[in-house]
This record gives C-alpha cells, structure tokens and sequence, in this order.
C-alpha cells in the first residue's frame, strides 16, 4: 500500500463514490494517506470500519488517515475520538478536493440536509473492473423506521440526465461495456429536477443516445416506485440486463407497515410475476432483514415463505439491527441471538432458492461479460466459469455445461 489509498465498506454507490473520492484527493496533491469510506446502515459496518481503522494505524503509522462516508457523517464523534484518525469527512465534503489540501480542521461534517444538489461526479475509470457505476441520484425522502440512510445521505437529489449522458458517454470510450447506475433510493430519480423525468424515461435516453454501451444494469430498486416507461424498457430493451435487486426488507405486512414501507407482501410478488412475464428468465435479489422488533415466529415464516411465493434467487441477508436515532431502535426488540438464528435459516433459504435457479440454466446459451480470464458474468449477474484467456471487458457466447453452490461451468462457444 504506497501513495494514497480508499478503503470502501457499503454499497454500490459507496463504491462509486470511493472513486471520486481518489480523484479529488489527487486533485488536491494528498500523498501518503489512507482515506476510509464507512457505512453506517447496521452497527456491525460501523464496528468492522473501527477495526480496520485501527488495523491501518498499526500496519502503517506514517500515514495519515482519512475517515468518511455515512458513519462518518451520522457520528462524527466516534471517529473523532480515535486517535489513529487525522480528519474526518462528511458525505458532502468528501467529494470537494479542497477537504483534502489541509488538516487544520479536524472535523469538517455539515448539516446533510442542506445540500441541495448532487453533482456529476465525473468518474472515468474504475481499476481492474469490466463494469462502471453511474451516480444518478443520492440521498432519499423516505423515513423507514429502521433507516439511519437519509441522516448520512440527505433528502433526496439527482443529476440531470445530459450530464449522466455525457459521463456514460466517457466511460463507453474508456473502455467500458457495462454501466451500473446506482442510487440511495434510484427509483425516486427525477423528483427533483424540472419536468420529473422519470427512471424509465432515463433509462430510455441513456439507450438510445449511447448505442455503443453493450450493457446497462440498476442496483437496488424500490418496486412500488417503477415507472410505466421503466417497465416498457424491461419489456423493450433487450440491452437494459434482467436482473432486478429489490430493497424489500419483510414478507409480512405487519412488519412492512411497522418498517414504514410502502409496499405489501402481495405487491412484491405481482411485481416479480409482471416482469416474468414481459422479460422471461429474470432474476431477482432482495434486501431482508430477519429479526425486526416484534417480529413473531409466523411473521418470520412470511419472510421465508416469500423467497419461493416471489421467486427470490440472490439475499441480501441483515439481522435486524437498531441504530441510535430511528424509531425502530425505541420498539420493543426480538433478542439478538433469536435475529441471528432467523437471519442464518433465511440466509440457507437463499442458497437453496439460488442452487435450484441455476440447475434450471444448465444447458441453455448465454452471454458472459468476462471480468478477468475464466471468470465473467450472465445477463442475470451469475457467476460463470469457462476455459480460455479472454481479457476483462470482453463478451463470450457459452453453453452452460453444470452448476455449483453459487456459480455455473460453461464451454466457450464463441
């Protein structure tokens, strides 16, 4: 580890963020520094970032270190009483060069709601990857009750499509065949700018005015918030890549309306069987949490039963976990062992719900997106292994030959 590195913890956009992040701090001449770009969605991300924090300042005293991103912004304080950090970083100031010309000010973390405006962060490049992330939207105007999201991110705000364009544009000619466009809340995109264009209507123009991108995926999407002209698109574009991850939290509407969602059990699953049926062969991943405050036994088998009822194939598994500040910490809480235990059944649940869909691929045709020799990507995301020497960024059309636990085999057919 030599000049100035970026840690990264959380999401996609973390991700994407994390290289605007080492653009800036290039812009600014900083050298010889760590710069840490935290999570704050459970009390385990906080906790692993702390550690890896004090794991740097052993393993490289001289430099400097650097914490940022959602933790950082929701508690600055407990950054700040680190010795091992230098400066700590608000999710606002973390994308200006100028945070990282001085060190005077130990902790520069303003009020996130005050931000207004989420600017094109002209990201060109993403080391070592076949696929880009495309900031489009930050920040969300819900209020989930579990969600400590929007203190770190702000309300709601999003980039102008011309600008998305544009960057898309650079990061085709850079060399880049997929573009993933990520968001806090991607499927509120256009609120916020004049006419509320749509995440369809993007999505749309992103297709037909950068023909020359092979591929274009959406992180997590919020189903109750798909647009008629995103659906045309699922039906449509055959570019627009079938695998949806949805941000559906509980299979029991007792808990969803406690969570403050706004969907129910019966809308996730219509979700699921319209988009079946107008792009056959999707795939679907969701976000759940197990161990919600008053969470019963039958409200949990609801969770459980949802995989199969929805066609579920890709968990994102959470034990539930309370954040200081939102009103789910204040309800009365299921004992963390129980969380645990109902977050490893549901965690099994999901390998057996993606074993069974990629024993259903065996023998059909797709094609790989190659990541790095032997290793590429399904339209629907699933890991694939083939023989041969093609370079990351290149596409391969592959009969599937077997399936593992989490990954499918397959013979190079051109």
């Amino acid at each position: 580890m030599s000049g100035t590195d970026v840690i990264t913890f959380g999401c996609r956009l973390n991700a994407y963020e994390s290289e605007a992040i080492r653009a800036r701090a290039a812009e600014a001449g900083l050298a010889d520094a760590v710069i840490v770009n935290t999570c704050a969605v459970t009390a385990e991300a906080v906790r692993q970032s702390r550690q890896e924090i004090r794991r740097l300042a052993r393993s490289y005293p001289d430099r400097r270190i650097i914490v940022t991103g959602c933790a950082a912004q929701t508690e600055p304080e407990t950054y700040a009483a680190m010795t091992e950090v230098d400066l700590v970083l608000g999710n606002h100031e973390k994308l200006e060069s100028k945070s990282y010309a001085n060190f005077g000010e130990r902790v520069r973390v303003n009020d996130i709601m005050s931000v207004k405006e989420t600017a094109s962060q002209l990201v060109d490049s993403f080391d070592g990857k076949s696929r880009a992330f495309l900031q489009v939207q930050n920040g969300c105007d819900h209020r989930c009750t579990f969600c400590i999201i929007p203190y770190g991110r702000g309300n709601s705000r999003c980039v102008g499509a011309g600008a998305v364009i544009a960057e898309a544009r650079r990061l085709v000619a850079n060399g880049f065949p997929e573009i993933v466009l990520t968001g806090v809340d991607l499927t509120s995109y256009g609120g916020d700018l004049p006419g509320k264009p749509t995440l369809g209507v993007l999505v749309r123009k992103i297709l037909k005015l950068v023909p020359e991108l092979r591929r274009l995926r959406l992180s997590s999407i919020d189903s109750i918030e798909v647009d008629a002209e995103l659906m045309k698109a699922i039906a449509e574009e055959e570019r627009l890549m079938p695998h949806f991850h949805l941000s559906v939290q509980s299979g029991d509407d007792m808990i969803l309306k406690r969570m403050k969602r706004r969907h129910t059990r019966a809308h996730t699953i219509r979700f699921c069987e319209e988009v079946r049926r107008l792009r056959p062969g999707a795939a679907f991943g969701a976000d759940l949490i197990a161990g919600f405050p008053t969470e019963t036994d039958e409200m949990f088998k609801n969770t459980l039963q949802l995989v199969d009822d929805a066609g579920l194939s890709l968990l994102h598994v959470f034990p539930f976990s309370p954040r200081k500040g939102t009103p789910a910490a204040r309800m009365p809480q299921v004992p963390r062992a129980v969380a645990k235990e109902r977050a490893a059944r549901l965690r099994i649940k999901g390998e057996a719900a993606l074993a069974l869909r990629l024993t259903e691929l065996v023998g059909s045709e797709q094609t790989v997106l190659t990541e790095k020799p032997g290793l590429g990507r399904t339209p629907c995301f699933t890991s694939t292994c083939f023989d041969g020497d093609a370079v990351a960024g290149s596409f391969r059309r592959v009969r599937i030959t077997g399936a593992a636990s989490d990954h499918l085999t397959a013979d190079v057919l051109s």
